[in-house]
């Protein structure tokens, strides 16, 4: 009761304090909107039961980079969102960056937030990931070769959206492995809501309200999967085949993380229910 007292007085204090943050004296100011939609939302959800908030809203507490203690220099908070100051590199990361990972692992879940990528913008959201690394050399190997991912993408103006097989590449698929369908994702520069659940084994993905695609790990169906994918144990990233088969390790959980695909984007409202 007192965290829900606490977010509906912010929200009355920031009806008052809006136009004197933006410089304006309009009644609807326009770059208010943003910031009272994500906040108006917390409070929303603050009744929800068993949910809880890993992002306050304010600043990267709970959150470090892959493979650090710190959060890398390119993500900030902006407007009640978390930021990806993207480089324009694409593929590569540039210095300073990395993806950002929330500090604590989890098993099973319900993880729900929003989210907007940029014109052209490429991320992604992983879960189950671990902090791995190579039996060959002992380098930490990339995130993905760990995890699922739940894709980020401006469908329109990004060309893998044709890239994959039947859309798999497209907002809200696992990554090239299964299409979200319906694809219902919005433009670039609007919020979505999305959702992902794992249940023993069991994962959804949901956006915008409909659920889009349910598949099962560590069944023969899920390495079937595996090995008529890129993550083929005779592929290119044999090491990710072993992981991605175990996928959460002997205790089966892990951790989530927003991609640094070097586009901007935006994460808000980010909530996680346990449900072990």
């Amino acid at each position: 009761m007192k965290k829900v007292l606490m977010l509906v007085a912010a929200v009355a204090m920031f009806a008052s304090c809006c136009n004197n943050k933006c410089k304006c004296t309009c009644s609807d100011c326009t770059c208010c909107k943003d910031e009272a939609a994500a906040t108006a939302a917390v409070a929303e959800e603050a009744n929800e039961e068993g949910f809880e908030s890993i992002f306050n809203g304010e600043t990267l507490e709970g959150w470090r980079g892959y493979g650090m203690d710190v959060p890398p220099t390119s993500w900030n908070v902006e407007d009640g969102a978390i930021h990806l100051v993207g480089s324009g590199t694409g593929e590569a990361q540039a210095e300073g960056g990395g993806d950002l990972l929330y500090g604590q692992k989890l098993k099973n879940f319900e993880l729900r937030f929003e989210y907007k990528i940029s014109k052209g913008g490429n991320s992604g959201v992983f879960y189950l990931a671990q902090e791995a690394k190579s039996k060959k050399n002992g380098e930490l190997l990339p995130i993905w070769q760990s995890a699922s991912e739940y894709q980020i993408l401006d469908n329109a103006n990004h060309i893998d959206a044709q890239l994959g097989v039947d859309g798999n590449r497209q907002a809200a698929s696992l990554y090239d492995m299964i299409p979200a369908k319906p694809q219902n994702a919005k433009p670039f520069g609007e919020w979505n809501t999305a959702a992902i659940v794992v249940f023993k084994g069991t994962v959804i993905h949901y956006q915008n309200g409909e659920k889009v695609l349910e598949y099962h790990l560590w069944t023969p169906k899920w390495k079937e999967m595996l090995d008529n994918s890129k993550f083929a144990a005779d592929g290119e990233f044999p090491e990710a085949y072993d992981l991605l088969l175990n996928m959460g390790g002997e205790n089966q959980e892990g951790f989530i993380a927003f991609q640094d695909h070097g586009d901007d984007v935006w994460y808000r409202n980010i909530r996680v229910k346990k449900l072990d």
